[in-house]
């Protein structure tokens, strides 16, 4: 095991390189100057044919890359910080060390003041959303899978379906005109402060019970087919013609098998949390970090893009480890 995990953290560690060169060219090589869209569109020329030599975008695409690199992990220093360029770029960590992902233009502060901050947010709204869609899909597969082709698999198959087509936006402007506009015991919108007057758990809940409904109709959905394959399976059958009572069938011989299957989808299901739910942030103007890759993107802020991509891409690497070896872990064949 220990081998396979070494093994797997290489290939990742690949993957994230190959990705960042990918990310760093694509934003490198976008419309319009780096040094231009640094400084921004009201810029003298002067100060951008400075910047464009300090940055020495000139230099080949490989060159480039290695220099970027060379200020994220520290051995460069963060050339945006020269005092020769007047630019007032001052990082309070200093111009060289591990993790400076540079200066944020459309925020006017360092990438890691405005990241880590925004990427907490969303790690909030993603755990409190996955405590809810596991247990419950959990629970609608498991009793849909359970009694496969009843009425009661039909319709907890049917309400999962409904729950999955509703889009996001549409998803929270109905939960809003009910308990906003019309209950009134809920705030409409999740700034993450109490001056409005509601609490932060209150601000909270919208938002979690969007995600949550979308997304557990289709995790649950996953359950469902591996339980109703599990209980088809001869092992299940033999245990119930011995006059084993169902629950301990189910419980110690069926459930168990059929989480394997969907185990790796729940994990997956955190990519989709950090970095999917743009809309819900947008609807609900929750600080989070998708917000924060989409205002980036349309502001055409170069040094929060690359960084929040390579932060997106090493969660979705790291929790494809996981479900890997957790894999492993449930299923002895697997292991073998």
């Amino acid at each position: 095991m220990t081998r396979y995990i070494l093994r797997r953290a290489a290939e990742m560690l690949i993957t994230l390189l190959v990705a960042s060169f990918l990310v760093f060219f694509v934003t490198e090589f976008s419309p319009g100057s780096v040094a231009r869209k640094t400084l921004g569109a009201y810029a003298p020329q002067e100060a951008v044919d400075l910047l464009y030599q300090k940055l020495h975008l000139n230099d080949s695409l490989p060159v480039r890359y290695a220099r970027w690199l060379g200020v994220l992990t520290g051995v460069v220093a963060d050339p945006l910080q020269d005092p020769a360029l007047k630019l007032d770029f001052v990082d309070p960590r200093g111009d060289r060390y591990f993790g400076n992902f540079g200066y944020s233009t459309l925020y006017k502060a360092p990438v890691n003041d405005v990241l880590w901050k925004r990427l907490g947010n969303t790690a909030i709204l993603a755990g409190l959303a996955l405590a809810v869609i596991v247990p419950l899909s959990l629970v609608l597969g498991a009793l849909a899978g359970m009694n496969a082709g009843s009425l009661l698999d039909r319709a907890l198959s049917t309400v999962s379906i409904v729950m999955t087509s509703i889009p996001e936006f549409a998803l929270g402007v109905v939960l809003v005109a009910i308990f906003v506009v019309w209950l009134h015991v809920l705030p409409g919108t999740s700034p993450l402060n109490t001056s409005s007057g509601w609490s932060i758990a209150q601000q909270l809940v919208l938002p979690v019970a969007v995600l949550a409904i979308y997304d557990a109709g289709y995790v649950a959905r996953m359950v469902r087919t591996s339980m109703a394959e599990v209980m088809a399976k001869p092992y299940v059958r033999t245990a119930v013609l011995k006059g084993l009572p169902r629950r301990q069938v189910i419980m110690r011989h069926a459930l168990r098998n059929a989480l394997i299957a969907p185990f790796t989808v729940i994990l997956l299901q955190i990519n989709w949390l950090i970095g999917g739910v743009v809309v819900t942030e947008l609807v609900f103007a929750y600080p989070g970090f998708g917000r924060m890759l989409l205002d980036a993107s349309l502001f055409g802020d170069v040094s929060l893009i690359e960084a929040a991509t390579l932060i997106a891409l090493f969660v979705a690497t790291a929790t494809q480890l996981l479900s890997d070896v957790g894999y492993r872990i449930l299923d002895p064949q697997a292991r073998r």
